[in-house]
């Protein structure tokens, strides 16, 4: 759980209902959290919700005698370790760019030397308006980040930009903005989900993969300051901001995408799931079933894995999953040493809360001076875990 203290500036827009639910995220991950409100906002949503949901008093009035004496805002500023304005309007946008301090959102914000983080919700007209656009480029000038409006169905009727991101992804740009960068300066290459094997048109081999433990590993990558490339096969997921998303579908593709970027790569995570056969023949047309049995000839698809470990260069990293129904530590170790990885993370399908599907995993970490499990956790805290133990061979391996 985080004890990071974030300031959350609420302006006047429909949008600030969304905010109510951010609070309630962060909360519950948590975070401490101050919402701030400028009195339009509190004609959307009332103060006692973020009361309610952030455990809090919320700051309306730069002159509210009811709290106890100190200089509220300068306060909270000292304290804060990120000022976060959700939905921030054109106007607030305005202020902030013109250093006007009228309230005490503005107020707090001025007086901030934390990160701040401004996600802008207002009619597209006014969000395309040369001054917000240079209001914003002003504010980005001096550091601050931005997670842009979406397109969608805006509360006055318009269709087009300016729809407040969703409290996932906001609340996603927050774990990044906050995490430690011990990656930084870092190359890694992380593989995910499933692959297809394409039989005809219609049909293809797979298995149930997911690619949640492979984009946890990228998302975490990321918030650790690394430079991360995901090789994805075909999942049900959204991409994972500010990485590098290359599409794949069939073990082949997989293999090309992996062995063209590995080179520059510092640590490779393997976590996808691929198939370790494809069709011999694939046909052009959809094969009609007929009265009898349809016998298919199968093939071995690419050692991606082994591929990876014969072409490793002593300074580099390499990491693979081993998912097993039995046996776990005796194959998995095998795979540690035929695959000349540095790592085997290994998980058990008959383990309550791990495998495909899930959003918690139980797994053990391999290496050559032993194997250590843990305990049932989620999969971003999994991911966390894998890739501290990347760099800690890392720095071992370079000598740091």
């Amino acid at each position: 759980m985080s004890n990071k203290v974030i300031a959350l500036g609420v302006s006047g827009g429909i949008a600030a209902y969304k905010a109510a639910a951010l609070t309630s995220m962060l909360h519950k991950r948590g975070y401490e959290i101050h919402v701030l409100m400028t009195k339009n906002a509190t004609e959307f949503v009332s103060p006692l919700t973020f009361e309610t949901l952030s455990g809090n008093r919320v700051s309306v009035d730069t002159f509210d005698r009811n709290f106890e004496y100190n200089v509220q805002h300068v306060a909270l500023a000292q304290k804060a370790d990120l000022f976060v304005v959700a939905p921030a309007t054109a106007n607030v946008i305005a202020k902030f760019a013109c250093g006007i301090a009228d309230d005490m959102l503005t107020t707090t914000f001025l007086a901030c030397r934390c990160k701040k983080l401004i996600c802008p919700a207002m009619n597209t007209g006014m969000l395309e308006n040369p001054a917000t656009q240079q209001n914003i480029e002003t504010l980005r000038g001096r550091g601050m980040a931005f997670l842009d409006a979406a397109d969608g169905l805006l509360a006055c009727g318009d269709v087009g930009k300016g729809r407040l991101a969703e409290p996932e992804e906001i609340a996603d740009y927050i774990e990044e903005l906050l995490s430690p960068k011990p990656l930084a300066g870092c190359k890694v290459l992380v593989t995910a989900g499933p692959t297809q094997e394409s039989m005809d048109p219609v049909r293809f081999l797979t298995n149930h993969s997911t690619g949640k433990m492979g984009y946890a590993l990228a998302r975490q990558a990321r918030n650790l300051g690394a430079e991360v490339t995901l090789v994805s096969g075909p999942v049900a997921l959204a991409p994972v901001r500010g990485v590098r998303m290359v599409p794949i579908r069939s073990a082949a593709e997989m293999a090309a995408a992996v062995k063209g970027a590995f080179p520059e790569q510092d640590i490779t995570i393997k976590a996808a799931a691929v198939a370790d056969y494809t069709f011999a023949v694939t046909s052009d047309e959809k094969l009609k079933k007929g009265d009898g049995e349809l016998n298919l000839a199968l093939q071995r698809t690419e050692d991606i894995l082994k591929s990876l470990g014969q072409a490793a260069r002593p300074d580099q990293v390499l990491c693979g999953f081993a998912m097993e129904t039995q046996n776990l530590l005796e194959n998995a170790r095998k795979k540690l040493e035929g695959k000349n990885a540095d790592m085997i993370v290994a998980n058990s399908l008959r383990d309550a809360g791990a495998g495909f599907g899930t959003d918690t995993n139980r797994v053990t970490l391999l290496t050559r001076e032993g194997a250590e499990p843990l305990e049932l956790m989620d999969k971003e805290e999994v991911a966390r875990e894998v890739l501290t133990r990347c760099l800690s061979i890392l720095e071992k391996k370079r000598g740091n």
